[in-house]
């Protein structure tokens, strides 16, 4: 079956109406990020006040599936040695010396469980974030755990919350979660169902995506990894390619694209190879190194007439704006899906 893109269902309330549980789940993002951050309002302070009677740990080891996110805000800022450990364990140097910091959103991963109770059988300062009751939290009782409170199995609220503990204590940047929230707001009004085409960022960049093969780009590390999850998120949602990259990744295929020709009739071979697109998730970063690289990929556009498309964001805090483009390009992905039709 032929699969065409038809933008006049972005618009078509009736189709909306049938996507709506997609949408609204996206709308609500800020909501959950308050909802899970007053949930652990107190725990956090406890937490906190347990860490003043402590020494600054050795190091921080962030552990379980979504550590990788705790590294990309981190790394450039804790100011002891941290290490992401994603898998069912810990490093074998971990110890009593050493904080442990669990994302577990769900808390039923049983890997994530084996690392936390390791974690607590080797004498660690454990902070877990998961809901309580579950089977990461029945693991992670001890004399040295805190348990972070969670309900709403969001990763994103999860991740807030263990980072706005981490920079009470002085480990890591700001991560205000009203800051955080308000930023995801702000996108779900802008990129709401309910505003038409012309004023909408997320449903131009769908239009954008029907027609090609985006390679996404982010330039900071937490640009790069929102670039990750959008193309993750447009692959989902359309089952064509997607690419996410460094620049030295996507300047070859923007290279090797064949320029675009003036005399091409779009519709003599709808079956054809879709075009690259690039989208640039811009988070502000005013880096040389990322003004080089951007650079170098739109000029490596213009020279094939490859279409390029960018999100940007305002929001006041690094993890505000990650959290903030990952929601554009959701969205985008989102309007993609509700687009695509098959004859």
């Amino acid at each position: 079956m032929a699969t065409w893109f038809d933008e006049s269902r972005l618009d078509d309330d009736a189709v909306l109406q049938i996507g709506d549980g997609p949408l609204r789940r996206l709308a609500e993002t800020g909501a959950r990020v308050r909802r899970d951050a007053g949930d652990a309002r107190e725990a956090t302070l406890e937490a906190v006040r347990r860490a003043e009677e402590l020494a600054r740990p050795r190091a921080v080891v962030a552990a379980g599936p979504d550590s990788r996110l705790l590294r990309a805000v981190l790394e450039p800022w804790c100011p002891v040695p941290f290490v992401a450990w994603p898998g069912p364990a810990l490093p074998g140097w971990a110890g009593s010396l050493d904080l442990v910091v669990v994302l577990a959103p769900d808390g039923s991963d049983t890997g994530t469980a084996s690392a936390v109770a390791e974690a607590v059988r080797r004498g660690c300062q454990v902070v877990v974030a998961c809901p309580p009751g579950s089977l990461v939290a029945d693991h992670a009782a001890g004399r040295w755990s805190t348990i972070l409170p969670t309900t709403t199995r969001d990763p994103l609220a999860t991740a807030v919350i263990v980072l706005d503990y981490l920079h009470r204590v002085s480990l890591g940047p700001e991560a205000d979660a009203e800051q955080v929230a308000d930023a995801l707001d702000q996108v779900a009004i802008e990129c709401s169902p309910h505003r038409d085409l012309a004023v909408n960022p997320a449903k131009m960049t769908a239009i954008a995506l029907a027609d090609a093969n985006p390679l996404v780009w982010g330039g900071s590390v937490l640009a790069a990894r929102a670039a990750r999850r959008v193309a993750e998120s447009i692959r989902r949602a359309s089952g064509r390619t997607a690419l996410a990259g460094d620049a030295e990744h996507l300047l070859p295929v923007l290279e090797a694209t064949r320029p675009r020709d003036v005399f091409d009739d779009p519709f003599a071979d709808p079956g054809g190879d879709l075009r690259p697109m690039l989208l640039v998730l811009d988070d502000g970063a005013q880096d040389p190194v990322v003004r080089e690289q951007r650079g170098r990929l739109q000029a490596a556009a213009a020279a094939r007439g490859v279409r390029v498309e960018t999100v940007t964001t305002d929001a006041p805090s690094e993890v505000a704006r990650y959290a903030s483009l990952l929601l554009s390009g959701t969205y985008a992905a989102e309007y993609l899906r509700i687009g695509l039709v098959e004859d």
